[in-house]
């Protein structure tokens, strides 16, 4: 075999490695446009929200809103007025700033004859606390606040258990279905304000554990709205990753051009 043929040998051996890196480039350089389109879905996501819950309330939608409807007005701040129905409060897990404990929920009965459920906020864990705090109170209520998505299911490693009364999510169709209630909305409202003739009696609450201990009843006022956005590390990282793969192929063929 001559130099000249094995010269041959060796460069075609490094034209598949030098065709996969150029491959491999666009491909990172595709995904890295992609995380920059979704960087920019995902701010004008997170605008769109940081306005709903700073916007003036508007009435609750009806009972007939679809999924999509409501996807596009989670979080968005709503007023409803009613009477809360005792039979339906449920008592769910919840993990929050106040430490671990129960949110209760409570549907409240509009005047037009359907139900809401409601979260009226945070209650810690002891059995006798839990009951005192989670009586519901009688009368017409109004409650402004954050219309939220339901979540069927149960929590990351525990499922809902409807025949032990043990819930780890806002399951509204479940937890409807085990009270036997109909009319329900599918959403319930994250309770901000709670209003009694006029006396405001909670307004986005936010106080520590021993003042918490101190309340007459749920805490409300403790939704979390956060949005992980990393997409600007995701893109910045295949951007890398292509360029890094492009230079390994413009040396595959410079050492090519050199046997």
């Amino acid at each position: 075999m001559t130099e000249n043929h094995e010269t041959q040998v060796r460069a075609k051996s490094l034209s598949a490695p030098f065709v996969l890196l150029l491959l491999a480039a666009l491909l990172f350089s595709a995904l890295g446009i992609w995380q920059v389109k979704r960087l920019a879905w995902k701010q004008d996501l997170i605008a769109r929200v940081e306005q709903r819950v700073h916007a003036a309330p508007v009435a609750v939608p009806g009972n007939d809103v679809g999924p999509a409807f409501l996807a596009d007005h989670e979080y968005q701040r709503v007023q409803l007025r009613g009477h809360y129905v005792v039979s339906g409060t449920a008592l769910v897990r919840a993990v929050t700033t106040l430490g671990a404990g129960y949110w209760v929920l409570t549907p409240l009965k509009l005047e037009d004859g359907r139900l809401i459920y409601v979260n009226r906020g945070y209650v810690p864990v002891g059995s006798k606390v839990e009951a005192e705090r989670a009586r519901t109170p009688q009368g017409e209520y109004q409650i402004t606040g954050l219309l939220r998505l339901p979540e069927p299911g149960g929590g990351f490693l525990r499922s809902n258990d409807a025949e032990g009364d043990k819930w780890y999510s806002r399951d509204i169709e479940l937890l409807s279905q085990t009270r036997r209630l109909s009319h329900v909305a599918p959403f319930f409202v994250d309770a901000q304000v709670a209003s009694k003739a006029g006396n405001v009696v909670a307004n986005n609450v936010s106080v520590q554990s021993s003042s918490a201990n101190q309340q007459d009843g749920p805490v409300p006022g403790l939704t979390v709205i956060s949005f992980p956005n990393n997409h600007l590390s995701y893109a910045l990282t295949w951007f890398a990753m292509a360029v890094l793969s492009a230079g390994m192929a413009l040396w595959l063929r410079r050492r090519g051009r050199d046997l």
